[in-house]
């Protein structure tokens, strides 16, 4: 693992509470449907990313109206559905370089 994570982003992510944006969740394509089960037990609204496939040829499902009051607890929750890959909380190894991309430039916060 690395010793530094650094996290690249838009500057519109940075919000006060999270859940403000889609939760992306990467998934291997067979499990699709399983996984958009689980999520929506979990309080989400899973919605297919059309057209879009990671470099490791998975498939992105953005999780809207998701309340994420535990960030840590959630993204292992998440973590642990079969087929998901990984997902867009980085709460468990938060970034320690976080680098945001602003129509006034490059904003940097570490932690």
């Amino acid at each position: 693992m690395a010793k530094t994570f650094i996290c690249i982003a838009d500057g519109s992510k940075l919000v006060p509470v999270l859940g403000a944006f889609p939760l992306p969740v990467e998934v291997i394509p067979m499990a699709r449907s399983h996984v958009a089960r689980q999520l929506v037990k979990l309080g989400g609204d899973p919605v297919y990313r059309e057209g879009v496939l990671t470099d490791n040829g998975n498939i992105i499902i953005d999780v809207h109206n998701m309340s994420i009051t535990n960030p840590v607890e959630l993204e292992a929750q998440i973590n642990a559905i079969v087929g998901v890959v990984t997902n867009g909380l980085f709460a468990a190894r938060p970034a320690d370089l976080l680098l945001l991309g602003t129509t006034e430039g490059v904003k940097t916060l570490t932690r």
